[in-house]
């Protein structure tokens, strides 16, 4: 069975067409296993797919309506008037001017934007690439808590986080972290917050890749426990 699913707006940019065709064995299929099937056919598209929602026959579907080759099907975006996401995963190169302008905000004072990068050398080792996989549903929505924890830290304090999966070349971005506030004090504070409880809660994993192996590396701070509450103001 065929379906053909109209899109619209960036994901024309993101898969190249206006209409996907997805290739199913049954004659019927619910929509959560249609957007399995799209993600397992386009694993880069994960991250916008997770915020877009199914129509059918014009008509928005939950996640157990089942759909077959006779309708109308299209995936649908957020829409304008929508607030761009303040938490992404991607697997393109991050556009550190586009994570900040999230957080511009006319009655702040202060903005920084932290950016994590590919280290070549560490601890007298040579590292050719990092790798990065995550659980990204769970990843976006940890995400999200650090920014409420943000929030109410510092009352108005913005925060926008974009990490980057797969490969990753030395010196390129993994993670960028933005924040801002009224006054430069929080900004600071924040901004550390947030890339010390990433890398407590975050399911993101780093894979360290030398010209003679590799490793998947763990939290390197201590005993890793993301339910242990976070760490007082110092």
């Amino acid at each position: 069975m065929n379906l053909h699913i109209q899109l619209f707006a960036g994901l024309v940019d993101l898969f190249g067409t206006s209409v996907l065709t997805i290739t199913v064995d049954p004659d019927s299929i619910t929509i959560a296993q249609l957007k399995d099937k799209i993600i397992a056919d386009y694993p880069a598209a994960s991250a916008q797919l997770s915020t877009c929602f199914f129509a059918k026959n014009q008509d928005y579907a939950g996640d157990q309506d089942t759909v077959t080759a006779s309708d109308e099907l299209a995936l649908i975006p957020p829409v304008s008037g929508g607030q761009p996401s303040l938490y992404e995963i991607t697997d393109s190169t991050i556009d550190v001017v586009s994570v900040t302008s999230k957080v511009n905000h006319p009655n702040h004072g202060a903005s920084l934007a932290f950016i994590g990068t590919t280290r070549e050398m560490t601890y007298g080792q040579r590292t050719v690439l990092l790798e990065y996989e995550a659980y990204i549903p769970m990843a976006l929505k940890t995400m999200a808590t650090i920014g409420e924890e943000i929030d109410a830290k510092w009352p108005g304090t913005l925060c926008a986080i974009t990490h980057r999966l797969g490969k990753v070349g030395i010196a390129e971005a993994s993670v960028v972290i933005a924040v801002s506030s009224p006054h430069r004090a929080d900004c600071y504070d924040a901004s550390r917050y947030a890339i010390e409880r990433l890398k407590q809660i975050v399911p993101i994993w780093k894979k360290e890749i030398w010209a003679d192996g590799s490793e998947w590396k763990g939290n390197q701070t201590g005993p890793w426990n993301p339910l242990h509450a976070p760490q007082a103001d110092n």
